[in-house]
């Protein structure tokens, strides 16, 4: 085998491979050889077909077959004889002009780029400081209140966090128009899922009333057909209901696992919650700022195929997950290209981070992937059975081993940079979720052990 490498640009090359045509002929032979024994022919014992007449009916699609395994092969052995490292895929070139007595082609591909990593000792990192006061407690023992709300009809007009049964029906120059109209529907006044003229025309109304009123669609409005222009709305108020909270009690601790029905258990429960929400709520602060200053300290340049692929890989996440919540095609993304900016931003610090891992051996260790998965098993009723999952196929680690990895990097990192220690108050660092955000996600786990 013969060849010769060619630089194309500051990644791509080209290498050209020559492999001999008899060495081609010689595999291709042994094949129909050994199809030869097993081949059926009607009129022929298996094993007595004439190679001829295997050659005949066979021999196009082995000698292609041939081909396409010399090429991998001899490509792999050239890649390796030059010691290059090779990003996404060759693009294989046959060459016209070939020898007679050799079968040549040429593959294109980028290679990994040299990546210079910067020094961090410049760069200052604000750790932020928090604890889970008796105030956080309280505070999400009320939005599970809230959140298992019930209603009770009652004689009154409409007031704030009342849900009324209405029906509406909207028109744009006198014209109804799609998404404008519904009939005995839900709406809790001031819980922010209807536009605020909503609110407004319902406060103060009682069953049986109904009001007109008008409204201007926002210029960003989701539904781009409407988006900017003037609707008049016809309301019409069937029921008004009033909010009961659930008392704090027994019962409402059962609801969710607590099988005591202890209160201070409920509390134990989700001072655990929101201290695990508040460690990676940390975690994740200091991961963005050390993510950035290593991105803005080292220098490498982004290899184009990489960025295709993940652009392409964005493009289609991005365009299912749309698919998944109702979007129509003409509202999905039409290419890749606008993800272009993110793909290469998630391919640079990719390489910069498998480049500390390998210069520092940064790999994660067992020990730490197992205590990552264990924590995370802390949110299922079964922790023993949902780690043992995790471990029936190494493929389920994935994400832990991700995880990992960021862990170790990040230590090391900030072993390098200026830390500095931000005291703030647990609802501060939960900001700029919106308002109870963090301590919804936190007691995530105790609503999931509430559930069948």
């Amino acid at each position: 085998m013969q060849m010769t490498l060619e630089t194309l640009g500051q990644l791509e090359r080209r290498l050209h491979v020559a492999v001999p045509i008899e060495q081609i002929e010689g595999e291709v032979q042994k094949r129909l050889a050994r199809l030869a024994k097993t081949v059926k022919v009607a009129g022929f014992r298996p094993g007595k077909v004439p190679l001829k007449m295997v050659a005949q009916q066979y021999g196009p699609q082995v000698r292609s077959d041939v081909i396409t395994d010399t090429v991998q092969s001899s490509l792999n052995d050239a890649i390796r004889a030059q010691n290059l490292r090779v990003a996404g895929y060759p693009r294989i070139e046959p060459k016209q002009a070939a020898a007679d007595d050799q079968f040549e082609f040429s593959a294109v591909f980028e290679v990994y780029p040299e990546i210079t990593l910067g020094d961090l000792s410049g760069i200052k990192v604000m750790r932020p400081v928090a604890d889970v006061g008796a105030a956080d407690v309280e505070h999400t023992l009320d939005i599970l209140r809230q959140q298992n709300v019930r209603y009770e009809l009652v004689e009154r007009s409409a007031r704030s966090k009342d849900r009324a049964m209405v029906d509406f029906s909207g028109k744009i120059d006198g014209v109804e128009f799609p998404g404008g109209q519904a009939k005995n529907f839900a709406i809790t006044i001031g819980a922010g899922r209807m536009l605020p003229e909503f609110d407004d025309a319902l406060t103060g109304m009682a069953a049986g009333e109904t009001k007109t009123f008008t409204l201007v669609f926002p210029p960003d409005y989701h539904g781009g057909e409407v988006a900017g222009k003037t609707a008049a709305f016809s309301l019409t108020v069937h029921s008004v209901s009033a909010p009961l909270l659930p008392e704090i009690d027994a019962e409402f601790a059962r609801k969710f696992g607590i099988a005591s029905g202890s209160i201070d258990e409920l509390r134990t429960e989700i001072t655990a919650n929101l201290t695990l929400e508040l460690k990676r709520k940390i975690e994740a602060a200091l991961k963005q700022q050390v993510m950035q200053a290593l991105r803005s300290a080292s220098q490498l340049v982004t290899p184009r195929s990489l960025v295709d692929l993940e652009a392409e890989n964005l493009w289609r996440r991005t365009a299912e997950e749309m698919k998944q919540r109702g979007a129509r095609d003409s509202d999905l993304p039409t290419s890749a290209d606008i993800f272009r900016p993110q793909a290469e931003e998630r391919v640079a610090l990719g390489l910069i981070l498998n480049e500390i891992v390998r210069v520092n051996l940064l790999h994660p260790k067992p020990e730490q992937i197992r205590a990552l998965v264990a924590e995370a098993a802390q949110s299922y009723e079964q922790p023993d059975a949902v780690i043992r999952w995790h471990y029936e196929k190494p493929e389920r680690l994935n994400d832990f081993e991700a995880a990992a990895v960021e862990h170790n990097v990040i230590e090391w990192a900030l072993g390098r940079a200026q830390v500095e220690d931000q005291a703030m108050t647990f609802s501060a660092l939960m900001e700029p979720e919106p308002a109870s955000a963090g301590a919804n996600e936190a007691t995530q786990t105790t609503r999931d052990k509430a559930e069948p």
